[in-house]
């Protein structure tokens, strides 16, 4: 069997350059853990960006899985099957009571496979719903967006992005979809200026994240939700949460957008979805939204999205989100967590941090300069985490972490940290 080193070399011949991993090979996975081919081990502090909500390779998903893939796995959408049906039954019941439904017209759903897919999917219903409901002239509707967001890697999305290096290439993924209209992160009254200045009648949707992941895990002024709730039902805006990251217990509630018990009309869900193993994603909406009068037939889908296989699944993650109080474990755990990191944060460290944030167990760890080099120590000391915007380290572990783990992480963060 090759080692570390091998692997990687195979990675780095054949393998496209499109992602700057840490020299880090997994070669299994329990729980909080992983290990490398010659046995090493590591405390998971990403989650596969919050996809491991429940932990690596849980048992009874597993079950389910081993259960379904013997029956059968993707029959495609050109038939029923009987996994999709109970599915999206159980996921509407779960997440309906978190969205906006003045009409009462009822929750429904729109099965696919990966979060940026959930992402289109969420784009064209908004589109196509701004023509056929709002009456906007064809051609005409306009997508308002936030600065620094992460919604995914497809043409339309890069499109969009203010990464000018890593999300639209220094301009070389063009040209782009045309449409959208770029705000400040967190401002309500940019956001209805916007409105206003574009003119209501031509605005189909607000899409943001209530937490800014990929950003550095950014959180908006407290009350933002609120506000943007209130200027999207003035206006007749949809207000479209991708929750992709965010949502599914991460943050310390079912969804980001709790922690100020407001609704979206859009719900944009994948990752943890999936229970850590399989690709599921999809958005969940009102029937008023997405009825058959909007998406038709043929207009939008996919040969795997809905499948046999991805249905159990994504059925049992969701019994073990509730079940096992993941919420509430998020809230506690993270609470832990912050506490222990802003007492390291007090001490005179290599490079001084600015600030620790987060929510639940989406946490942030700010430094007044390059936070690369502490990643890769952390993976000597057993633990992975990843930078993002240079400056910036996330700890997102799965939620079913223990207080005994967290004193250790903290334990070998401390001895990087300090000078």
């Amino acid at each position: 069997m090759p080692n570390s080193e091998e692997y990687i070399k195979m990675d780095h011949e054949y393998g496209a350059h499109n992602y700057h991993p840490l020299e880090v090979v997994i070669s299994r996975a329990e729980g909080c853990w992983v290990w490398d081919p010659e046995g090493r081990k590591y405390l998971d502090c990403l989650s596969a960006y919050s996809s491991q909500n429940m932990g690596h390779c849980h048992p009874e998903i597993i079950k389910a899985m081993e259960e379904q893939v013997k029956k059968v796995a993707v029959t495609s959408r050109a038939f029923c099957n009987d996994q999709m049906g109970p599915y999206l039954k159980k996921l509407c019941g779960i997440v309906g009571p978190h969205v906006n439904d003045p009409k009462n017209s009822g929750t429904m759903a729109l099965p696919m496979n990966t979060g940026a897919e959930a992402v289109e999917t969420g784009l064209k219903v908004a589109r196509a719903w701004g023509y056929i409901k709002k009456n906007i002239p064809k051609d005409q509707a306009k997508i308002i967006v936030c600065r620094d967001n992460f919604h995914g890697r497809t043409i339309t999305i890069v499109g969009f992005s203010t990464d000018i290096q890593h999300g639209n290439y220094f301009g070389n993924f063009g040209p782009y979809t045309p449409g959208f209209e770029i705000i400040g992160y967190g401002d309500a009254q940019e956001l209805e200026d916007t409105i206003l200045s574009l003119g209501p009648e031509n605005v189909a949707a607000f899409m943001f994240e209530p937490i800014q992941g990929e950003a550095g895990v950014k959180i908006p002024p407290a009350g933002y939700y609120t506000k943007v709730r209130e200027i999207c039902s003035k206006y007749n805006v949809l207000m479209i949460a991708d929750e992709i990251q965010s949502g599914l217990c991460r943050s310390g509630k079912l969804f980001a957008l709790d922690h100020e018990e407001v609704k979206p009309d859009m719900f944009l869900l994948g990752k943890a979805l999936g229970g850590g193993i399989y690709p599921v994603s999809g958005i969940v909406t009102t029937r008023d939204i997405v009825g058959p009068d909007v998406i038709k037939p043929g207009t939008h889908g996919s040969t795997f999205g809905g499948n046999s296989l991805a249905c159990a699944i994504a059925s049992k993650a969701l019994d073990i989100l509730i079940d096992e109080k993941l919420a509430e474990r998020a809230t506690e755990l993270g609470a832990y967590f912050m506490e222990g990191l802003r007492k390291i944060a007090a001490k005179p460290t290599k490079v001084p941090i600015k600030e620790v944030r987060g929510r639940g167990l989406l946490i942030a760890v700010e430094f007044d300069g390059n936070a690369r080099q502490f990643v890769e120590h952390f993976k000597e000391h057993g633990i992975l985490a990843k930078d993002t915007h240079l400056t910036t380290i996330r700890f997102a572990p799965p939620l079913i972490i223990e207080k005994e783990e967290i004193d250790w992480a903290l334990e070998q963060i401390e001895k990087v940290l300090l000078a």
